[in-house]
């Protein structure tokens, strides 16, 4: 039972970030053109610049930490900057190459066995040292850097629109993702959620910046530290309207030894609020609710709040955080607000500007909300064809998450064992399946369509309903039928069957981005459009190719009741299309198994979740 006081701390941690812009203006040498093709050797030339000779950073004192956004960008011209990391299976390592492309050319340069071991990013990539007003070393580290970060174009004549996704995954049973950063953009070295915030008491900093030395032998990345003056002020949420207050503030003075600097801009907005971090889970997906279909806040892992951003960061929300709480990735922050608002003439007194947020052209800033794809208008018509045109594959993920509770005050003398699934589609095309409801009718009749090379419309066939789930954490439409969760015995007999077989679909990971036609800008992203509301009269829901939707383990009927199985040896099923009503190429890749072993006592069971294979992820 959390005291009023806990509770209202809760309330304060878990409020909806704010996603904010900066404009950011470049030197001449960074946005001239790009190098003469002909001149130029093949691939991308990659830099180190940071955006602002000063960066203002808080420290909450409810919270006390600083996350080191300090505004330093990877940038890349003659050429994009493109990985591709992939892993054969859970038995293999993760391996990384650089794919380069000259014209129609396209060369594979495999990168060092062991530089990543996960699709989260390149580790150690950036090299931080913090020293304090009196020349005092203060901080040492490393961070990752993924490529997919925050970005947005440095020149006025690069593309539009970054071909790469928005993020990299950190499902730990993600197969295959491709990074980039598009030809005359720049993406933020900042590691995000991915890095620890640091102790650093208020008062004036200057951190150095550079590429640590493997990447810059490796990639071709000049020697060339940045510095950016740090000014770090105490801020707390009491007393100031729940955290507009500044109970330690200084300006920031500015130098550096980089020619870029810049104004920021600053636009506050919702930060994506369908798919916020931790506690902003559009609007209950995060919610506890009571158990034997559990997602009591014991269940799973603790929600995670946004990190608190200065106002120079473009630190918000992504669309890549599942059915619940989930890391986002750091979101991106716009170099190419500088023109619209120096035209504008919105440059305040501390070099702030209104610039919208939201993705447009040269603009992906995180606070991007992929929008729930329309229903047709009608039912179909005609008789029901099943076309011999390409399917999608729907295969599981092994569960993770896995922890165990009790009942707690809900449901005493109860003991659940709780995990996170995911069903993902491996093509060649998309899942698409609408529903479509009578008047009056409780359920939706629902029908999945087939398509052509073309995306013509070519057939479709009935495959079962839709139901509204009304439980907190759901409140929308689920298809039924989609995946069945299972606990089998040692035997690989089954024991116990979970309630939940009817599911959202929504586009929530990138499991795997190099399989034929994987969609790097899936829409249904964004569950509060995604599934319909109580008042629906239809509702179209997708699961596009590469893409996996997963239902973390503080949601209803995640979980097993346990209360009276003896201990010992079981595995979690997780099984896609149980009653193959869903037409696919393929039904025999439908399950995935993990291991788990229980022991304790009633009230305080226990869990142990060895490794699958090289996965040690719980």
């Amino acid at each position: 039972m959390m005291t009023r006081s806990q509770q209202g701390r809760t309330n304060r941690l878990t409020r909806p970030s704010i996603a904010i812009a900066a404009a950011v203006a470049v030197t001449a040498g960074v946005v001239a053109a790009a190098p003469d093709a002909k001149t130029a050797q093949p691939g991308p030339k990659l830099s180190l610049i940071a955006a602002s000779a000063s960066v203002t950073l808080d420290s909450w004192k409810e919270d006390p930490g600083v996350y080191l956004d300090l505004g330093t960008y990877l940038t890349s011209e003659n050429g994009a900057f493109e990985l591709k990391v992939t892993r054969k299976s859970y038995k293999d390592p993760v391996v990384a190459a650089q794919i380069i492309r000259d014209g129609k050319k396209t060369q594979t340069k495999a990168l060092p066995a062991g530089l990543v071991k996960d699709f989260s990013g390149l580790p150690d990539f950036a090299q931080i040292s913090v020293i304090d007003a009196a020349g005092k070393s203060v901080l040492e580290k490393t961070e990752a850097f993924c490529p997919n970060n925050a970005s947005g174009r440095v020149r006025p004549d690069a593309p539009a629109n970054s071909k790469y996704p928005q993020s990299c995954p950190v499902n730990p049973f993600t197969l295959g993702s491709v990074w980039g950063v598009e030809n005359g953009w720049a993406a933020n070295t900042y590691a995000g959620y991915y890095s620890d915030a640091v102790q650093l008491p208020a008062g004036t900093y200057t951190a150095k910046i550079s590429v640590t030395k493997k990447y810059r032998d490796l990639f071709g990345i000049e020697d060339k530290p940045q510095s950016v003056k740090v000014t770090v002020r105490e801020r707390s949420w009491e007393g100031e309207g729940g955290g507009e207050g500044v109970s330690t503030s200084s300006e920031s003075s500015a130098s550096s030894e980089s020619s870029e600097s810049s104004a920021g801009a600053s636009s506050k907005t919702d930060a994506h609020a369908g798919h916020g971090s931790a506690a902003s889970e559009h609007a209950g997906h995060a919610a506890a609710a009571p158990a034997a279909a559990s997602a009591h806040a014991g269940h799973g892992a603790p929600a995670r709040t946004d990190a608190p951003a200065a106002a120079t960061t473009g630190a918000g929300s992504t669309f890549n955080v599942g059915h619940g709480p989930y890391p986002p990735a750091p979101p991106a922050l716009p170099w190419a607000l500088k023109k619209q608002a120096t035209e504008k003439g919105a440059l305040g007194r501390q070099g702030f500007s209104a610039a919208a947020v939201g993705d447009r052209a040269g603009q992906t800033d995180g606070s991007r909300q992929a929008p729930g794809v329309q229903p047709n208008a009608k039912r179909p018509a005609g008789k029901a064809t099943v076309p011999d045109v390409p399917k999608p594959d729907l295969r599981s993920l092994p569960a993770y998450g896995i922890t165990v509770s009790d009942g707690y005050e809900d449901v005493p003398g109860k003991d659940y064992l709780a995990f996170s699934a995911n069903v993902w589609n491996a093509g060649p095309a998309k899942l698409v399946v609408d529903g479509f409801r009578s008047p009056g009718k409780e359920l939706m009749d629902a029908y999945q369509y087939f398509y052509d090379a073309d995306g013509k419309q070519v057939g479709y066939t009935p495959t079962g309903t839709m139901e509204w789930d009304p439980r907190p954490g759901h409140e929308h439409w689920h298809f039924t039928d989609f995946a069945s969760y299972r606990l089998l015995k040692a035997d690989q007999k089954e024991t116990v069957r979970s309630g939940k077989e009817a599911f959202c679909l929504a586009n929530t990971d990138a499991v795997d981005y190099t399989v034929k036609n994987a969609n790097w800008h899936p829409d249904n992203t964004d569950l509060s459009t995604a599934c319909g509301q109580e008042n629906s009269i239809s509702v179209r829901e997708v699961l596009d190719v590469g893409s996996g939707d997963t239902y973390t383990q503080d949601l209803p009927g995640q979980s097993f009741d346990i209360t009276d199985l003896p201990n010992g040896t079981y595995y979690i099923q997780v099984l896609a299309n149980p009653e193959n009503r869903l037409k696919e190429t393929n039904h025999d890749n439908n399950s995935a198994l993990r291991k788990v072993v229980l022991g304790g006592k009633k009230g305080a069971r226990t869990v142990k979740v060895p490794a699958h294979h090289l996965v040690d992820a719980n």
